[in-house]
């Protein structure tokens, strides 16, 4: 079978948005006797095989029976050039497609020396131009431009050409960044096939605003519009480009006749007898925001996805780490079917075997168990230090009421995050100087002294359970030595209009002033609040 490239990308070589390395491809220049497809066989056979090495193409052709399969040259359609000339003039386009014999030329590569990359690139073509054409219509980027995206990279998002331009649309590293591209050790979305088509359809307007002619908009892509505006110059100021073909940069010059070609064949491949290739890549995908780090072999192997369709999807992962913060959360596609299980199995996903795939000795390592990263240490004149170990059966609500100081403190000095913490791990309390001796003692107390120390009863039930080791879960109610106020601890799901109604006469703002509660949006479980029942 033939090479699994694209000849369709007569090369991503001919691609480079600021003119660099303009001798890449010298000789793709057109003599004027437009003979040049023994060049072109020649100039693209070397870097066809490695085009299209993405694991769902190899997989599909690996057992893949070819619809086509050409004895001789004799069984693949010829036509003349005015069936050419027709059938580009009923494409639906508001790019000039000119046809002539440079045009000519490159459609024979593509509809009889490269036929098999032409059926990847079908079957490839029903995943991304629907998502290229949404895009598109967006920013009023005719569609037809999607099959420029054919000749800059062979719809390969990992595509890299010799001057180091990336991607489905081979952004160069400072145009991708001009463009708002994040661009890093772990993350590139110059091969994000969406947010790349987003930069590539700014791009190509703001070109179309300096020319008002996509044609030369396209060769500006190529060579940049310093080049561009040097050929209309020195043409005299001629705006077309036919009329600066010579003036322009050499590889540039076949850039703009191989779009026409190319979107010549992807519309009439069927009178060229060629069909598409059938590719097991997912059609309809969905994305997953993901807040902290995750490594696609977790979400492999946990949903059981072939990693090499994971990658695929996801081709803008430079190592297979996203590496998704509580500040910047990163998107992960995921077949459609998938999702489901992606939100239930997210715990689960996150979990599994986070101590191989983040070594606690890399940046994005993930501890296995909580630690403090830092502690706030406040003056030693103004406030004794207090040291508490974490026992079975504690929380963040008790241990505040305990010491009679706000849970948000708590959680402040000691970096605790929603309310966890473990056992015996030591906590720092401060209370002011000279109120701390009678708390000294507190750590050395069994659960149901500690609540006597606070003012709390507790039945010998819920004393003998939190002593063994495990915290009652209902409501804890108090004696009435503090001014007759009773104790409530907050549970999952609680509110504080809920938990004023199960009090008589007790309203939502009773229960924020008694327990200097600023936000009422942010009660947390385990929390102890004060209620003064009414009457």
């Amino acid at each position: 079978m033939m090479a699994y490239g694209v000849a369709i990308l007569l090369c991503s070589l001919f691609f480079n948005q600021a003119g660099l390395a303009q001798d890449t491809l010298n000789n793709f220049s057109v003599p004027d006797s437009f003979s040049m497809e023994g060049e072109l066989e020649l100039r693209t056979g070397d870097n066809l095989d490695s085009l299209l090495n993405l694991w769902y193409v190899n997989q599909s052709l690996e057992t893949a029976t070819d619809d086509y399969l050409a004895e001789a040259d004799t069984l693949i359609p010829d036509f003349s050039d005015s069936v050419y000339m027709q059938r580009l003039a009923e494409i639906p386009t508001v790019v000039d497609l000119t046809y002539n014999r440079i045009v000519k030329n490159y459609i024979n590569v593509y509809s009889r020396k490269r036929r098999e990359q032409v059926r990847v690139m079908l079957g490839l073509s029903d995943y991304y131009f629907p998502l290229f054409e949404e895009i598109f219509d967006l920013y009023g980027v005719p569609y037809e431009i999607k099959y420029l995206s054919v000749i800059e990279s062979a719809l390969n998002p990992r595509a890299v050409s010799r001057v180091g331009a990336v991607g489905a649309w081979q952004f160069m590293y400072s145009t991708g960044k001009a463009y708002g591209l994040t661009i890093n050790s772990l993350v590139d979305q110059r091969r994000d096939p969406i947010a790349a088509t987003h930069a590539a359809a700014k791009f190509l307007v703001d070109l179309y605003d300096i020319y008002h002619d996509w044609t030369l908009a396209l060769a500006a892509y190529n060579c940049g519009p310093g080049n561009v505006n040097k050929a209309i110059r020195r043409s005299g100021g001629k705006r077309n480009f036919w009329d600066i073909y010579y003036y322009l940069p050499r590889e540039t010059r076949g850039y703009v006749p191989a779009f026409i070609a190319a979107t010549y064949t992807m519309n009439y491949y069927e009178e060229h007898l060629i069909t598409r290739a059938p590719l097991s890549l997912p059609r309809v995908t969905d994305t997953m925001m993901v807040y902290e780090p995750v490594h696609l072999m977790q979400v492999a192997e946990v949903l059981q996805i072939p990693i090499g369709l994971l990658r695929d999807i996801n081709p803008q992962y430079r190592v297979d780490i996203v590496p998704g913060t509580l500040k910047q959360g990163y998107a992960i596609a995921i077949p459609q079917e998938q999702v489901a299980a992606f939100i239930d199995l997210q715990d689960t996903i996150f979990a599994h075997k986070d101590s191989i795939f983040f070594d606690p000795g890399k940046k994005v390592a993930s501890p296995q168990r909580y630690t403090s990263s830092y502690r706030v240490d406040l003056p030693a004149d103004k406030y004794d230090k207090l040291s508490y170990k974490v026992k079975s059966g504690d929380n963040v609500g008790f241990i505040a009421d305990w010491y009679d100081i706000r849970a948000s403190d708590l959680r402040y000095w000691n970096n605790i995050s929603r309310n966890l913490i473990r056992v015996g791990q030591k906590l720092v309390i401060y209370k002011p100087k000279g109120k701390s001796a009678s708390y000294r003692e507190l750590d050395n107390m069994s659960f149901s002294e500690k609540q006597k120390f606070a003012g709390r009863s507790v039945s010998t039930a819920s004393t003998s359970s939190a002593d063994s080791g495990s915290a009652s879960t209902a409501s804890t109610v108090s004696s009435g030595n503090n001014d007759d106020y009773i104790t409530y601890r907050v549970r999952q799901g609680d509110s504080l209009w809920e938990i004023a109604k199960k009090y008589p006469g007790v309203s939502e703002t009773d229960i924020t002033r008694l327990n200097s509660i600023s936000n009422a949006k942010k009660i947390q479980p385990g929390q102890i609040l004060k209620i003064k029942p009414k009457g």
